[in-house]
């Protein structure tokens, strides 16, 4: 699972930032940061996260669930991404 993370890190580091509804931004923005604040502990930390980070990241998946329907394609595809990590790092430290 670990190459996986990887794998999909690396593509989305790779990622032009997309154009986001102005409405939400903020959020998708902040979102992208804490995901990824995530998965650089979990490839640091040797592939495990703590309880009050698995927590984040499932309220983050839960965010996203609720602002993916509204987005454009590229934006999607970047933030699907995202969420698809979230779900990994939660699967993996489980």
């Amino acid at each position: 699972m670990r190459d996986d993370i990887l794998s999909l890190w690396h593509a989305h580091r790779q990622a032009a930032l997309p154009d986001v509804p102005r409405e939400s931004m903020g959020e998708l923005w902040v979102l992208d940061e804490v995901i990824g604040g995530c998965v650089n502990f979990y490839l640091q930390a040797g592939g495990a996260l703590d309880a009050p980070r698995k927590a984040v990241l499932e309220d983050c998946r839960a965010d996203l669930a609720r602002l993916l329907p509204d987005m454009e394609e590229t934006a999607a595809s970047y933030f699907s991404r995202l969420e698809t990590l979230a779900g990994l790092l939660i699967q993996a430290s489980d």
